[in-house]
């Protein structure tokens, strides 16, 4: 028969003395006070390991420093916890390892593993402004914080002065880059929950400004005012060749002559150069290859098909082709980057296959699980849109009126 033992009391306690040997106080459930020689008096819970049956001890801490109520309720979670099969010795390791883990992992050491990882789907140039923006407005106040510490709040005072400074382009991408962070963090294991999620709301949303462009009726226009000025037959074939290939500036500066597979008419970008990281075939129109035959005679002992003019080693400057548009008149209205807006509305007002056109201009299907479904580059269908494309810029040059 158990013996039954009788709970102590605070007045026990504090009138226990030290004697010639160590001595227990039992409360109760496997709780009991061990008065030392040295009049030491401490804490200690007994009890038996789940797994392995072995009597076992924990040792709660020294008393009057753990009162007599603060003592039951630690045995009495002690308690739940083996009654779920689990050592209350183990799980303080598992917790105090889980909190140091937990400093150590801070927002920079999370944010420069995501990092490490972004920076491979992204342009060079696009992966140091990622980070120099995170370098600039969010590291300094928030990099040393463990990940798991971080609230809204935190984050929403760190963006604070740069929405105060009327910048809520940058405000919006470092919601974006900070959500990006923290979704990492929970992939990987470090939360549960991304408590930035909704930090967006708390600033005003920048107006959406698209690239400035032109309709393409007005292309003859351009044309004439563009060709009448001082412009260089390299930097007219590179006007050209960004226009009929719908490719970025940065794209289009520095194609290669490698790239260039003549016998299939082929312009192939490596992902390296591409702004999304995969992989761009284009097909070449007749006038493109008109263009590359041109460009031979002055760039084909070069790298690339238009070499900077003082240093053949480097291509041209992307930003050509921009300072060439403001001197033709049009600066405000149109863009280098705005010539792809001018193609895709021309080939969708000729109810082209949007899908086909989408795929010409480089852009990712945003809903992954069609992407996914939908791995078609519709190379045959771009053929004829590309020669449909140069063809109709061609009747354009002709009209210049």
């Amino acid at each position: 028969m158990a013996r039954t033992v009788v709970p102590l009391t605070n007045t026990q306690i504090t009138s226990a003395k030290a004697e010639e040997k160590d001595y227990t106080l039992h409360d109760g459930g496997g709780l009991f006070l061990l008065v030392k020689t040295n009049k030491r008096k401490i804490w200690r819970f007994k009890y038996s390991r789940p797994l392995t049956k072995k009597q076992a001890l924990k040792t709660y801490g020294p008393y009057p420093e753990i009162s007599l109520a603060e003592a039951r309720k630690m045995r009495d979670e002690d308690r739940v916890l083996l009654a779920k099969k689990i050592d209350p010795q183990e799980h303080r390791k598992k917790l105090e390892h889980d909190l140091i883990i937990s400093k150590e992992n801070t927002f920079l050491k999370i944010a420069e593993q995501w990092f490490k990882i972004k920076k491979t789907n992204i342009s060079a140039d696009y992966a140091k402004d990622v980070w120099r923006s995170l370098e600039k407005d969010v590291l300094p106040r928030v990099g040393m914080m463990s990940i798991t510490d971080i609230k809204a709040q935190d984050m929403i005072k760190v963006i604070t002065p740069v929405s105060d400074a009327g910048k809520l382009e940058t405000v919006r991408r470092l919601c974006q880059r900070i959500n990006e962070i923290m979704d990492y963090a929970i992939n990987c294991g470090h939360i549960d929950a991304n408590p930035c999620a909704k930090i967006s709301r708390a600033f005003e949303a920048p107006e959406k400004n698209l690239m400035p462009s032109i309709p393409p009726q007005e292309l003859p226009k351009l044309f004439k005012r563009l060709f009448s000025t001082n412009i260089e037959i390299q930097t007219k074939n590179l006007f050209l060749w960004q226009l009929l290939t719908m490719t970025r500036p940065v794209e289009a500066a520095a194609t290669r002559w490698e790239e260039i597979d003549f016998n299939n008419k082929l312009w192939c970008i490596p992902k390296e150069r591409m702004k999304k990281k995969r992989d761009h075939i284009i097909p070449l129109s007749i006038q493109c290859i008109n263009i590359l035959n041109t460009m031979k005679s002055i760039s084909g002992h070069s790298l690339f098909v238009f070499p900077h003019r003082s240093n053949p080693s480097k291509s041209m400057n992307s930003q050509t082709i921009n300072a060439a548009i403001k001197r033709a008149g049009f600066a405000g209205t149109l863009v280098a980057h705005g010539l792809r807006s001018i193609a895709s509305t021309a080939l969708n007002e000729h109810e082209f296959n949007p899908d086909a056109i989408e795929a010409a201009l480089s852009h990712i299907d945003k809903n992954t699980v069609r992407r996914a479904y939908n791995r078609s580059d519709y190379l045959d269908s771009r053929k004829e849109i590309m020669q449909f494309w140069a063809d109709y810029v061609t009747t354009k040059m002709n009209d210049q009126t």
